[in-house]
């Protein structure tokens, strides 16, 4: 049994087998990862339950980005916060980004070690960005925490911290009225009042416009930034539930990125259904719809330990 894992923290930078040892550290890692990482222990607990015999691979949502080099990773904070309480950027949805960059050098045929550069763009409830030079993550737009990065459906992606602190001092509110406002009820839910991208698609009233405008000028800022760790870029990836299946979110992102090479056909794009080749004749950058397959690198993951 593969089991998804979201967070792996310093210590488990790839795929491992779970027993009692490392179930124990991932019980500790729960305070980096408070919505995510306890349904994920219980799941593992109530098949180590019912299939006791059973070999159980924990891969990880961190552990594509463990490759992050000191300068991506690390956070202008005190360093006692980087030693004791493990403050840096972690990265996440990397084994989304893992297979999505895999399938687009399968698809181009690049082989690894050419200095293949994409950026897979993992756009669904949440949504993230990464950089992959020749199959290894060299930076991301989540962080610490999935906060950080893109606007997604209702999480507010990067805010100035200073108006983290104002709203504590000034506002009054709680950390947990704060943690569940920045989680739950921002993003395209605050501008548009629907997590939906369909939704807010479909309508032409202000809210809804600023709404897509602002999710596009974050994810074309985010392109860039990431294209710029690589130096340059060979394909751009779109993957994930507004990724795949929304045309008119591929299509105007791609409309502000003629300056990186990338040019769709509007017809394909339009019609597309992944696994697809998008790019415009004489495009320097090839542009990719390909669908999310995380339960396929769970699977390779978890052959790949047990071989």
């Amino acid at each position: 049994m593969g089991h998804r894992i979201v967070h792996g923290g310093t210590a488990f930078t790839g795929p491992v087998v779970l027993d009692l040892d490392v179930i124990d550290e991932l019980h500790k890692l729960v305070d980096l990862a408070p919505l995510h990482q306890p349904k994920s222990l219980a799941a593992l607990e109530a098949v180590n339950d019912a299939l006791p015999g059973l070999p159980a691979v924990g891969c990880f949502d961190t552990a594509f980005h463990a490759t992050l080099s000191p300068a991506a990773a690390t956070y202008a904070v005190p360093r006692d916060w980087w030693k004791r309480l493990h403050v840096r950027r972690y990265g996440f949805h990397g084994l989304s980004h893992c297979y999505a960059s895999r399938r687009a050098a399968q698809m181009l045929r690049r082989t690894n070690g050419d200095g293949f550069r994409v950026v897979t763009c993992h756009l669904g409830a949440g949504a993230s960005l990464a950089a992959v030079l020749n199959g290894q993550s060299v930076d991301t737009t989540m962080g610490f925490t999935p906060l950080e990065g893109l606007v997604m459906a209702t999480r507010s992606g990067s805010v100035d911290p200073g108006l983290v602190l104002w709203l504590l001092e000034h506002a009054r509110l709680t950390p947990a009225e704060l943690s569940g406002a920045l989680e739950h009820e921002s993003g395209l839910m605050a501008m548009a009042g629907t997590p939906d991208m369909r939704d807010v698609l479909r309508r032409s009233d202000s809210d809804a416009q600023l709404a897509v405008e602002v999710y596009l000028h974050r994810l074309r800022s985010g392109i860039g930034a990431m294209t710029a760790a690589l130096g340059g870029l060979d394909a751009l990836v779109f993957t994930g539930g507004v990724g795949e299946n929304s045309a008119p979110i591929r299509e105007r992102a791609a409309s502000g990125l003629e300056y990186l090479g990338v040019r769709i056909d509007f017809q394909m794009n339009a019609m597309a259904a992944p696994d697809a080749d998008l790019s415009a004749e004489g495009a320097s950058a090839h542009t990719l719809v390909v669908a999310a397959r995380e339960d396929i690198e769970i699977a390779r993951q978890v052959r790949s330990v047990l071989a």
